[in-house]
């Protein structure tokens, strides 16, 4: 009798646990501006948040997959990012590049080593690009703030020859102990602005 309590205990602590864990990875929709959605996702123990952009975009999967993936051409790119140096590149598989953000007054510019590689689902036609940072492979300058804490996942899925799923999931923690209120409310559009730029641009 006392051994089925003690397992009823751990069970119902595990089951808390799960229970909490998964409601953790819940998105939360935001709202929906020129049809993408923005969804957020509290990062655990950061206090900062995860946010996701959903869209359609008028190309095929393999025209946004070469686009987003093509680090030699980047005049899309936001203009925040003021110096972009390939470091390494092989196409459609691996890219690792230098970037320098202008950050506004009175705060340093930020800059970030990344690794950026490639998947396809050959029989689904899924491709994936995660973006995470290169550490140790670039010194770092004294009047910068080196961002070694980020990570963008781009997934992008075939509707049609000429309509395609999008979905970027992006965090960022700028460093310097900024308040995690103005890292959310700054990077909070990212999403929505970064896939009209693609949207605009794939050709």
């Amino acid at each position: 009798m006392q051994n089925n309590w003690k397992r009823n205990i751990i069970r119902t602590i595990l089951l808390t646990i799960f229970a909490l864990s998964a409601s953790a990875q819940n998105w939360k929709y935001v709202k929906e501006k020129e049809g993408i959605r923005l969804y957020t996702r509290q990062e655990v123990k950061k206090g900062l948040k995860i946010f996701k952009g959903v869209a359609e975009v008028e190309a095929s999967a393999d025209k946004v997959f070469a686009m987003l993936e093509d680090v030699n051409h980047t005049e899309w790119w936001t203009k925040d990012v003021t110096q972009i140096k390939v470091l390494h590149y092989e196409k459609d598989k691996l890219a690792q590049c230098y970037l320098v953000y202008s950050v506004l007054w009175p705060f340093m510019d930020r800059d970030l080593c990344v690794n950026v590689t490639a998947t396809n689902n050959s029989l689904t036609g899924e491709r994936k690009l995660t973006a995470v940072p290169l550490i140790g492979i670039l010194p770092e300058n004294e009047s910068l703030v080196r961002i070694k804490d980020y990570k963008e996942e781009w997934i992008i899925r075939p509707i049609n020859n000429n309509r395609s799923h999008v979905e970027l999931e992006f965090y960022l923690n700028p460093g310097s102990n900024l308040p995690n209120w103005l890292i959310n409310m700054v990077l909070g559009d990212a999403p929505i602005n970064t896939i009209k730029a693609v949207r605009l641009n794939v050709k």
